[in-house]
Parts: structure tokens; sequence; C-alpha cells
């Protein structure tokens, strides 16, 4: 062919600053790009194989090889597809955005198998000009006679095309790389970023240096096990490619491992795998979760036909499935050019609530037919479910039966059998809750040998959930054991003197203590050893918590109420020597009692209570 120049044809002179600057998100997505166009000609010349219309070598690896030279800053993409003859560089390289996938599958829609082409929009080549202040492209196409091209561009519009040299069948795309791109010719950033996008794809991918290459070429076969380098970096049999009943336990758990570097054991895991009316596949896994600021995020990372396009998209990926960590891969998915961000597209919605749905059957399905296994895993999962209930009332909907609520004794209930067993109480089913087995021990002793349960809620989402609860079920109520005392707890009431008692403890400790608006109840107790205890409305302390959860400060008044039992040796000592001595000193101590068993001491208030313990010891030895 004889030498040619000319201008790329496109409709404006500006589409170089547009595609560097605009087009794609990150620098390094021209990897992913070059080395998916590698698969894509891999791809076409496989599809030509299978229909008779190529013949296939003997011995044929296919494979898109990355070779870096620091020192002439330079990156290579070698691939041995289908290539390209003249005509359709002339049409696939000069015509921007013309795309030669599309226009391939079009050609061989009826005669192709189900292989898919990753590119769309003819756009990936021209990511190369991020990088670099001038390309090249040799190529020989696969067609019998076919001449080899070489075509080269600076970055500018024009361009020169002229007969090259490649003598093997297959394209090598040459970046020469601009200044401030030189780091990618080292090798080490290089395979992160294949290693980022491109660890699935369909075909093998090296990547070597230009030493490490020239001594490959030298001898391909020498010590080929010590050379990490001649070893893929791509897994062409992603596990979610596979049905779920060919993958092992071991299988799931090792590539959870090694996609997410996580090296505690996944609870379980779900494997999405639809191929009617979209195609759709990956596998979702809940973590293993040790406290509950251990993973408030997960990593699910979405793939177009095993190329990776971003993590955590939340058009695809229901906002509370974020929590776990997996894969999804849809080449079904309206990408823009640039195949890093979703279309706006009612199909995407479709994807979402199909993987909302995948979830809820899984959960529903382990409560229903492994329910001791499911109880197991129910510590760490709930914060998930709840969330998700929160967020989307028909996730709740499909999964209000499995929801499960542990009780002080460590038995699980579902919400139906808990109301079943709770006694009405003012028209309502009361369910009595704790959100720390230690701090609350004061109350559950006391419940306990009233033959009153507690269910446990002691996550940060409890609050929202019970409430959100509540109003969805205006016959259901939770109650914090420390809210109200139940007259379980109580003995034998004269309302008369009880009255009077309180009125006497409540001057006496707004007194003593200086707290002018303190709240004081006396209360026949039937344990005489409790002396004191604090109690706050349920509906005062949810709102506090609430308030403090969205980081709001609290603008109302202080509502605890300081309880006084007049069975209590203590308490009724105050009540007959209400001027003694000793008045103020106990007055004190049983207040920051009840305080202990409540929400605690600041830093202070426990160096005057160990103080005033100290003190009350040394009389009692005096």
């Amino acid at each position: 062919m004889s030498a040619t120049t000319g201008n790329l044809s496109i409709n404006s002179e500006n589409i170089f600053p547009i595609i560097k600057k605009w087009l794609y998100s990150d620098r390094d997505i021209f990897v992913r790009e070059l080395i998916s166009n590698g698969c894509d000609a891999l791809t076409k010349l496989n599809a030509l194989y299978a229909i008779g219309e190529a013949e296939k070598p003997d011995n044929k690896r296919d494979a898109v090889t990355v070779i870096l030279d620091e020192d002439a800053r330079t990156m290579q993409f070698i691939d041995n597809g289908i290539g390209m003859t003249a005509e359709e560089v002339d049409k696939y390289i000069n015509q921007i955005a013309f795309s030669g996938a599309s226009a391939f599958l079009e050609q061989y829609k009826d005669k192709t198998g189900e292989e898919q082409i990753i590119g769309h929009f003819g756009l990936g080549f021209y990511s190369a000009f991020m990088v670099a202040d001038r390309v090249t492209i040799d190529t020989l196409s696969y067609k019998p006679g076919a001449a080899p091209v070489h075509w080269e561009c600076d970055g500018g519009t024009a361009y020169t095309m002229d007969e090259g040299s490649r003598t093997e069948i297959g394209t090598c795309i040459t970046l020469y790389l601009n200044e401030d791109s030189a780091d990618f010719a080292k090798e080490y950033q290089t395979r992160s970023v294949i290693s980022k996008y491109c660890s699935f794809m369909p075909y093998e991918i090296f990547l070597f240096t230009k030493k490490q290459w020239d001594e490959y070429v030298a001898d391909p076969e020498k010590d080929a096990d010590k050379h990490p380098e001649r070893k893929s970096v791509s897994d062409t049999a992603p596990l979610w490619m596979k049905a779920p009943k060919d993958c092992t336990e071991e299988e799931y758990k090792n590539f959870y491992h090694k996609v997410f570097m996580d090296f505690k054991e996944p609870l379980f895991w779900i494997h999405l795998n639809m191929d009617y009316p979209f195609n759709l596949k990956g596998i979702l896994y809940f973590p293993k979760i040790n406290n509950e600021y251990d993973s408030l995020e997960g990593v699910i990372k979405l793939y177009n036909n095993r190329v990776f396009i971003a993590d955590n998209i939340k058009e695809v990926i229901p906002e509370f499935l974020m929590l776990l960590k997996g894969v999804i891969d849809c080449p079904d998915l309206p990408l823009n050019v640039s195949r890093s961000a979703l279309q706006n597209d009612g199909f995407v919605k479709k994807v979402s609530d199909y993987i909302t749905r995948k979830v809820a059957d899984r959960l529903n399905a382990m409560c229903s037919g492994e329910r001791e296994a499911y109880e197991g895993y129910w510590d760490d999962i709930n914060p998930f479910v709840k969330y998700g209930c929160l967020k989307d009332p028909k996730f709740l909907e499909r999964v209000e039966n499995s929801i499960l609520f542990k009780d002080l004794d460590g038995k699980y209930r579902k919400l139906a059998e808990l109301k079943e067993e709770t006694p009405e109480q003012d028209g309502k089913k009361t369910v009595l809750y704790v959100t720390d087995e230690v701090q609350q021990g004061q109350y559950i002793r006391m419940y306990k040998d009233a033959g009153k349960n507690a269910v446990l809620l002691n996550r940060n989402i409890d609050v929202a959930f019970i409430t959100m609860l509540e109003e969805k079920d205006k016959e259901l109520k939770f109650t914090r054991i420390d809210s109200e005392l139940d007259s379980a707890l109580k003995g034998e009431q004269d309302a008369e003197a009880l009255k009077a008692d309180g009125e006497k403890l409540q001057a006496l400790f707004r007194e003593k203590l200086g707290k002018e608006e303190l709240a004081v109840q006396a209360e026949s107790i039937k344990d005489t050893a409790k002396a004191a205890m604090i109690t706050e409305a349920e509906e005062n302390r949810r709102m506090k918590e609430m308030m403090k959860l969205y980081g709001m400060a609290d603008f109302g008044k202080n509502q605890e109420t300081l309880v006084l039992n007049v069975e209590n040796v203590l308490v009724r000592y105050l009540l007959d020597h209400a001027d003694s001595a000793d008045a103020e000193l106990l007055c004190r101590h049983l207040y920051d009692t009840a305080l202990l068993s409540y929400r605690g001491l600041s830093a202070q208030e426990m160096n005057d209570y160990i103080a005033r313990t100290n003190e009350l010891l040394a009389r009692v030895i005096a």
C-alpha cells in the first residue's frame, strides 16, 4: 500500500482535549480500554474460527501481552486477535466513534455463539492519548494476503498510515508516554492497574518489562515457574461464571479471600445466576463483623462482561446491600461512552429489584430450612437486614417473617412468636428490651427474679428499627427495661404513703444534691436490696438517642427520675433521719449508685464516688 496522511474524521478539532479531560474519570482507565480491545479482537477471531471463516493454527495461545520500557517511556499492548486491514484502520480508527465491535456484531449476529464483545462505542482506543504524546498501531489482519499496516498519530487530528512490518496476525499498540504519565512504564504501577480492572478477562494477560520480554523471547521455556511475569494476571474462569452447583464451599471462600483481601471467613453467600430477562451473574457475601463499626460499608464490584467498572454503584446495588461484599457482572447494563457510569435507564431498576429479591429469598430459605445456622448468623447479619427494612418497605415485606429477636436466655424468636408470648398491657403488646447487659444488669436481675424476660437490642440501628415496627403495627410497643417499673416488681402499694414519702425524699435529695429539678419517686419494690435506680420514659430517652445518633444537640430537659425503694434500709434511714449529719453523704452515694447502673459516671463523678465510698467504709470500721 502507498503511504497516506490525513485528518481524523471528527466533528470537532477539540476532540482530543475533550477525551483527555472529560471522557474518562480516571487516567488509568486507558489500560482497561486497550486490554479490552485486545480481548475483543481475540473474541472476534475465535468467532470466525467457530463458523469456519478462518482456520485456527495449531498450538495458538490466545493472550494480550503488555510490555513496559521504563527507559524509553513506552508501553506496548499486543494481542494475537483478528488484526486489521488498511481499510479497517481507516474505518475504525480514523473515523472516531465508529464502533468496530458494533459493526462486527451486526454482521455476524446470526452466526456467532454467546461470546460477548466488550467494546460498544469505538472510543476506547483514544483513551491512550490521555497519557501518550504519540501512539502507533502495527497490525496484520487474519485475512489471506492482507498487508501489514503501520499507523501513528501525535495527539492532534493528523495521522499517517503506511504499510507496516508486522508478520504475526494481531495488533501491537505502542504508547509513547508523556512526562506526567511516566509512572505507567513502571511494573508495579501498571500491574496494580491491570489487577484492578482486568483480573477476570476472558483471555490470559501477561505483563513484562522490556528486559523480561527480551529474556522470554530468547528462551520462552527457561525457568518459567520462577518468573511471575510468565503467569497470567487474569483469571479466565471467574467463580461467578460457573453454575452454583459446580462451586464448592472452599472455592467460594478462596474467591472471597482473594478478591476482598479479607482473611476472616464470610458467614454465607448468595450466588446470582440469571439469564432471562437479562443476563446477570455474581456472588454476594455476608462478611463476618468483629464489631458494629468494622464494616459499615462493604465493597460490591460491578463488572460489565468481566471488565471492572466501579465499586458500589448505587443505581445497581440497593443502598442497604452496600454493607455486603461481592461481585456483580451484568453485560446488559447500559453504560455511557466511557464505560464507567450508568446511563439513566429503567432496566437498571429491574436489576436492583432482582438483587434485592434474591437476597430476601436466601434469608427466608435459611430461616425456614436452616434455622440453627441462621440463628448462628443473626447477631452478625441483623444490621444488614434491619437497615434494608428501614430503606426499602418491599424488602421488609419480604423478610418480615425472618427477623429474629434474641432474648436474655439466648433463645431466638420471630416477631410473630414474640408478640404471641407477650401479654397485653394497656391495649398493646409491650416487649421489654435491653441495650447493654452489663450496664443494665441490676434491672435484668430484678425482672428475671419476677419471671420477666427481655430481648437484646444492642445495635445503633435498633432504635430506628423498633420505631418503624411500632409505626407499622399500632398494637406493638417496645420498652427498655429501665424505662418504667413493671407492676410485677412492686410489693403492696399504699398510694398515699408513697406519695408522702416521695415528696419528702424529693425535697431532701434536691437540697442535698443541689439539683432543683431532680425528679424523685418513692416505690415499694419487692427486692429490698435495691435501694435506688434511674428510670426515664421510653419516648424521651429514644428521642435523645436519635438526636445523638444524627449529631444533633439535645435541647430538652433532663427527664430522668430517681426511684427510691422505701423497703430498703438506707432509704428508710433517710426518711427517718433527714436531719442527720450523714444525710448528704448517703443521698449523694445513693444517687451515684443509681447512675452507675443507668448510664455510668463521668470521670469527676467517679472520683467523687470513690472518695465517698472510702469515707463510708472508714466510718464503718471507726
